[in-house]
């Protein structure tokens, strides 16, 4: 955890941009580079009954960390997918609850 899904970059721009962006964002939170995961699905975006290319839109499903290091986290993303020569990224956060979340069949907040 952090879990992010990609979508709008390239399954080798993803491969090309994980390793930096791994270590830059445990070291914004703090943690190991071994708590990240990264998704990217293959979709097909339709506008007006034809296939449109799709833009850059991260998707980061995490515990809650605060403004600070969430502004930080997505301005780590946005660096590294704009280095990709891509011009714009949307970043978007779902906070999951700990309470809510099991490993293992327990959860993360025992």
């Amino acid at each position: 955890m952090p879990h992010i899904v990609i979508r709008g970059i390239t399954l080798e721009q993803t491969k090309e941009i994980s390793k930096p962006l791994v270590e830059e964002l445990a070291a914004i939170c703090d943690c190991g580079t071994d708590n990240f995961t990264f998704e990217v699905p293959q979709s097909v975006f339709i506008f007006d009954g034809e296939e449109v290319p799709s833009f850059p839109l991260i998707e980061v499903k995490w515990f809650e960390r605060g403004q600070e290091i969430r502004d930080k986290f997505a301005q780590a993303i946005t660096k590294y997918i704009m280095g990709t020569g891509i011009q714009e990224v949307e970043v978007t956060f779902i906070s999951l609850a700990e309470s809510a979340y099991y490993i293992n069949g327990s959860r993360c907040d025992e």
